[in-house]
């Protein structure tokens, strides 16, 4: 049997609560699970101690057993010190697209033609001064 540690949705409409569960593949995520090895509420603050809760003796036990964690529980292991960091590919998810970056452009080229303008009026009078 091919055993997981994943998550399993509760709460309400838009107000999230989880359920870190050992469970079989091939349920339902919100279906039956084997154990309940925890609880993860995302709407706490992140530096809460309540936001994630995990009983670690089971979810070694299960781990020694051959279960395997989500990406999302293997996240919560590895802040516990559980599991070794791995690296993840992020291919460039969090990057801003084409147009938003066009747009950002722009409103640096705006930016240093306003600090140009500004700047080349204060330096004439300087110059006639001088020169006077």
């Amino acid at each position: 049997m091919a055993m997981k540690i994943r998550l399993a949705r509760g709460g309400s409409k838009k107000r999230p609560f989880y359920r870190v569960v050992a469970t079989d593949s091939r349920m339902p995520r919100d279906g039956r699970f084997i154990e309940k090895l925890g609880t993860y509420n995302p709407l706490l603050p992140k530096d809460s101690e309540e936001r994630v809760k995990l009983d670690m003796e089971r979810v070694q036990y299960w781990l020694g057993q051959g279960a395997q964690p989500s990406d999302r529980v293997s996240r919560f292991l590895e802040a516990a010190g559980i599991l070794e960091k791995k690296e993840r590919a992020n291919l460039k998810k969090g990057a801003p697209g084409k147009k938003a970056q066009e747009r950002v452009q722009e409103k640096a080229d705006k930016a240093a033609a306003a600090a140009e303008a500004a700047a080349a009026p204060a330096q004439e009078p300087v110059e006639e001064a001088s020169e006077e």
